[in-house]
């Protein structure tokens, strides 16, 4: 009998991990030749989230929780569960039930046809507002323009299914930024996607606001790419190669014109000048900072409070 491990991140879930257990478990009754665990991942939650998970666990032996000392993020939320996984697949989802559990046996049959991961790619009901849409679909422009990953529009849901050999390549990253979305890209491996609708968040409130959207989507890009340190050298040689065009034109039209006043264009074409090299510079010793930056800092991605398994 094969083993899918569930593992799923709870931020302020009280209302949900009861149902979406009951959800899975309902799903998984109906597949023969199967055994699951659900790892729920407490990420610092401030409600009840904890002791519900506790309950959980001691009246079904599938629940698994981890209980981080604080709030580490939602990526590394799903890293720890993938670490402590034991399946011989293991699946990602929210735990709002936005992800829907009636696509596990989709995933599941790929799965069993083949494939190493099993991506899904978001479609957004009519409900969900066009700001929300819009900007999802921008983000996903920008990232892949931006880095070295390519991921296509509404193709960055966190839920996936991957091999357990998937997995254990997974576990050896220890990124300071995780952004597991373009790592499983970066990975390669044989991979197919499924097209979802997602629903609407059962109980409770999002966190992932427009703020945390940005700062996910510059973790995006940091993560894969040195493109805009690039671009910063870049606009340097621009800005100085404009700077000595434009003001070498006003020197010239200022002699002409007898309007030229002693000193002063000399004095801030060099400054101009000099201020678009010294932004060359600083690019260029950007970019080997970047690369540094990304591979010097050794912290954990998360601390472990507590577990049960």
């Amino acid at each position: 009998m094969k083993k899918i491990s569930i593992v799923i991140p709870a931020y302020n879930e009280e209302g949900n991990v009861a149902l979406i257990h009951q959800k899975i478990k309902e799903v998984f009754d109906g597949l023969n030749n199967y055994d699951f665990e659900i790892i729920f991942v407490n990420d610092g939650s401030r409600d009840n989230t904890q002791q519900k998970l506790e309950e959980l666990s001691q009246k079904f032996e599938e629940v698994k929780f981890i209980e981080f000392s604080r709030n580490f993020g939602h990526q590394p939320a799903v890293k720890a569960g993938m670490d402590g996984a034991l399946g011989n697949a293991v699946i990602s989802m929210d735990g709002d039930l936005q992800h829907p559990p009636e696509l596990i046996p989709k995933m599941i049959q790929k799965w069993e046809e083949g494939y190493d991961v099993v991506l899904t790619i978001r479609k957004y009901p009519k409900e969900i507002s066009l700001f929300k849409r819009k900007t999802s679909d921008f983000f996903y422009k920008i990232l892949s323009g931006l880095s070295d990953v390519n991921l296509t529009k509404g193709g960055g849901s966190d839920f996936r299914l991957m091999d357990a050999n998937v997995v254990e390549v997974m576990r050896k990253f220890n990124e300071d930024d995780l952004f597991l979305r373009g790592l499983t890209s970066w990975m390669g491996f044989k991979q197919f996607a499924l097209d979802f609708t997602a629903s609407e968040r059962v109980s409770g409130e999002s966190s992932y606001n427009l703020k945390k959207m940005i700062t996910f989507a510059f973790t995006g890009i940091t993560a894969f790419s040195v493109k805009p340190l690039y671009i910063a050298a870049y606009l340097g040689f621009l800005f100085s190669g404009f700077s000595v065009i434009g003001y070498a034109a006003y020197v010239i039209h200022s002699f002409v014109t007898k309007t030229e006043i002693s000193g002063w264009a000399s004095l801030i074409m060099t400054i101009v000048f000099f201020g678009g090299l010294q932004l060359i510079i600083l690019g260029i010793i950007g970019i080997y900072l970047g690369k540094i930056f990304k591979q010097v800092k050794a912290r954990p991605n998360y601390i472990i409070k507590n577990k049960n398994f």
